[in-house]
């Protein structure tokens, strides 16, 4: 029978995770990956159940506390390890495979810790709406037989985020929030230096209340995105002003305004026309 109704995609995803009988998920801190650690967690217990999430360069440390702040709120069994994809230079180099090395990193973690600790499967967050991107770390994923029980569920992102809001995880409306790397063009180098501009750029956008924004890196110049209808309010003389004059102290010397607006995974347009 075709999975069609949220009721009906809700007891098939239940049902597909209490096959797992013992679980690690992969949690990123974004409401997809949430969402499977808290069902996860629901329906497998915490003595059977591990929610993990990999602490790197690329993770920003505002994103890193408020997933640590969910987990604690939900009980979860959690922990974080240290993830090295930084010292690879297959990664660092940020072709159109950087995802693929990253990923292949945390699988590979997550596969050692699961034979240590004996827990069957390991599940990430991906769903039916991730399918229509560039996403190289799903190679990675299926090449560790990591199980994807939203995916399974043939369930998309407006309904992960119904879900959420209806079992009360607090990040059930949270914008996407890709790693920073992902804010680099394809072909310029990844550095610690970069990504750490790139954090702080955010969260400054953020404490000024665009909490859906994107700095994309362009050397020296910061190009800002943020949703077509904030523009007014950036624009406005005062808080552009404060929003540039906090860009450049991280250490940008140029920002500008993306007028197209925020793209999720714009970038990936380059690899669609040189493939």
């Amino acid at each position: 029978m075709p999975v069609t109704d949220l009721k009906t995609k809700t007891d098939h995803l239940r049902e597909t995770i209490a096959s797992f009988e013992t679980a690690i998920v992969a949690y990123s801190g974004g409401v997809d990956s949430a969402l499977v650690a808290d069902l996860v967690h629901d329906v497998l217990g915490g003595d059977n159940s591990l929610v993990v999430t990999a602490v790197s360069d690329s993770l920003a440390e505002y994103e890193l506390e408020t997933a640590q702040k969910l987990a604690d709120s939900r009980g979860w069994n959690f922990r974080t390890i240290v993830t090295a994809e930084m010292q690879d230079e297959r990664y660092l180099r940020n072709d159109g495979g950087r995802c693929f090395f990253c990923k292949t990193e945390l699988y590979t973690h997550l596969s050692r810790l699961a034979t240590k600790d004996g827990y069957r499967v390991i599940a990430n967050g991906a769903n039916r709406d991730d399918m229509g991107d560039y996403r190289p770390g799903m190679k990675a994923a299926d090449n560790f037989s990591v199980r994807s029980p939203l995916l399974e569920s043939d369930i998309g992102k407006s309904e992960v985020r119904a879900m959420a809001r209806k079992i009360g995880l607090p990040n059930w409306d949270k914008p996407a929030q890709p790693c920073l790397s992902s804010r680099i063009p394809y072909g310029t180098h990844v550095t610690p230096e970069a990504l750490n501009m790139i954090s702080n750029a955010e969260k400054h956008l953020r404490d000024l209340g665009f909490a859906e924004c994107r700095v994309r890196h362009y050397g020296d110049t910061a190009r800002v995105e943020i949703p077509l209808d904030m523009f007014p309010r950036y624009n406005d003389l005062g808080t552009k002003s404060k929003a540039e004059t906090g860009i450049l102290e991280v250490g940008y010397r140029r920002v500008e305004l993306d007028p197209k607006g925020l793209r999720s995974g714009n970038l990936n347009e380059a690899l669609k026309r040189h493939p």
